[in-house]
């Protein structure tokens, strides 16, 4: 089975948070509402994984703004299920949006962009590979 049978076209998949002290942050989340924080490497730094507590699932991220993620405002992202990437972008711009994060590749679940609708809202269009 491949991943887009798995996911319902529309649903948001993910979420995550990127800010600038993303430590302190994650940490914050753990107290408030009970989710466990786990580092992630990124080389010269850590993201965080937030886990359920009953079942250590990871229902969250929490990211440093660094790199492409930089200028993302420091705001919950969802992430949006879509059937095809390229057309939703091109939709995206014709009706107004931009992109504001160009296309990134995760090897192995498939591909996704930030975009900003005409009212200024920002989400992630996530399409699952193959």
């Amino acid at each position: 089975m491949n991943n887009k049978s798995r996911t319902p076209i529309g649903s948001i998949i993910w979420n995550d948070l990127t800010i600038e002290n993303a430590e302190e942050v994650s940490k914050f989340y753990s107290e408030v509402v009970g989710w466990k924080s786990e580092p992630v490497n990124m080389g010269d730094y850590h993201d965080y994984n937030m886990l359920r507590p009953e079942d250590d699932v990871t229902g969250a991220g929490i990211c440093h703004a660094r790199g492409v993620n930089k200028n993302l405002p420091a705001q919950w992202l969802i992430y949006i299920a879509v059937e095809n990437l390229d057309q939703s972008i091109t939709r995206c711009r014709e009706l107004g949006g931009k992109v504001i994060v160009p296309v990134k590749l995760m090897k192995g679940y498939g591909r996704h962009c930030v975009i900003q609708d005409p009212a200024g809202a920002v989400c992630a269009l996530f399409e699952a590979e193959e």
